[in-house]
């Protein structure tokens, strides 16, 4: 096959090329910055922003697939930069595959893009949509799935995942972001430590895209769905980061405050990046102390059923093998 890989030099979309490289396809990297060892493992570069229909097209030429993963992620930032980003560079995809006559698209997408706000506990891809989103993060992302899931046609068959918290070796943001507030004594509990999660180890991460990829077929279930993907191993939060920080010799939280404290900190933190303004990212969001605080695991028997997708990975053999690069 064929494949582009937008986003391919970042985390989950390296591990996309390692193993599409790895059994034989030749891959194509879509990507704004340079990636040298990308280009020694074997792949293409082309460099461009996708939010220009022109490079899109470009990238596209020759493809048998898109693998789509590029995107702007974060809890803060202006509403242009995350539009750009996850929804027009996503509707220049899918418009660059008709004219080029790709035949597939796989959308890395976000569990996020159903949170409403509300604890998750073993939710199924019949969750709906949120009528409203506290971060532009998921709301982008939700109008950029849905837009990948519309376009699904007999020419371009289209499918969405829904990778949840991915972290593993090379993890650019969870597990540090994690480990430098605690070295630094600010990693504070939010919520009663009760709340259950589930995550996604980025090998099997990466693996499910190669899996729904190969399914994805004019008669299957695929065509114009979405799928959630984690470790189907749901953990208990805050006893799974003190496990984290205790086998790094890092002293856990001592600390912690309720949801609405957190809540409440968070939306005056919002009011003063957003009106003073200030710079940076605010440490504190009401959609980050909802996700700290409450339960979010889902129900990935539909990944199962339809394109066979088992994690490879337990969570605490993931763990063991990512602590050593951390």
């Amino acid at each position: 096959m064929r494949a582009l890989v937008t986003g391919g030099g970042g985390f989950l979309g390296r591990y996309i090329v390692e193993q599409l490289l790895e059994r034989g396809d030749t891959v194509t990297v879509a990507a704004r910055g340079d990636y040298p060892e990308l280009a020694q493992l074997g792949a293409r570069l082309v460099r461009g922003d996708l939010a220009d229909p022109a490079a899109a097209r470009a990238a596209c030429d020759g493809m048998d697939i898109v693998y789509h993963v590029a995107a702007k992620a974060g809890l803060w930032g202006p509403w242009d930069a995350f539009y750009q980003s996850n929804v027009t560079a996503t509707e220049n995809i899918i418009a660059a595959c008709k004219e080029r006559g790709v035949g597939k698209l796989v959308y890395t997408s976000s569990p996020s893009v159903i949170f409403d706000n509300q604890p998750h506990t073993g939710c199924d891809e019949s969750r709906p949509y949120p009528d409203h989103y506290e971060s532009y993060y998921p709301w982008t992302k939700a109008i950029a799935e849905r837009k990948a899931l519309e376009a699904n046609s007999g020419a371009l068959l289209t499918v969405s995942l829904r990778p949840h918290l991915i972290w593993g070796p090379r993890d650019p943001h969870i597990l540090p972001g994690i480990i430098a507030r605690a070295r630094e004594g600010r990693l504070i509990q939010v919520g009663d430590g009760t709340n259950m999660v589930d995550m996604v180890y980025v090998e099997d991460a990466a693996r499910a895209h190669l899996l729904a990829a190969d399914a994805l077929a004019p008669d299957s279930p695929l065509a114009g769905s979405s799928y959630f993907i984690t470790q189907d191993e749901p953990v208990n939060l805050w006893e799974w980061i003190r496990t984290l920080l205790t086998r790094l010799d890092i002293a856990p939280p001592r600390r912690s405050i309720s949801l609405k404290t957190a809540r409440t900190i968070g939306a005056v933190m919002e009011c003063a990046y957003r009106w003073l303004p200030l710079q940076g990212e605010p440490r504190m969001t009401r959609f980050l102390a909802s996700e700290l605080a409450m339960s979010h695991y889902y129900d990935i028997s539909r990944a199962k059923r339809d394109f066979g997708y088992q994690p490879q990975w337990s969570m605490d053999a993931a763990l063991e093998k990512t602590l050593p690069t951390l």
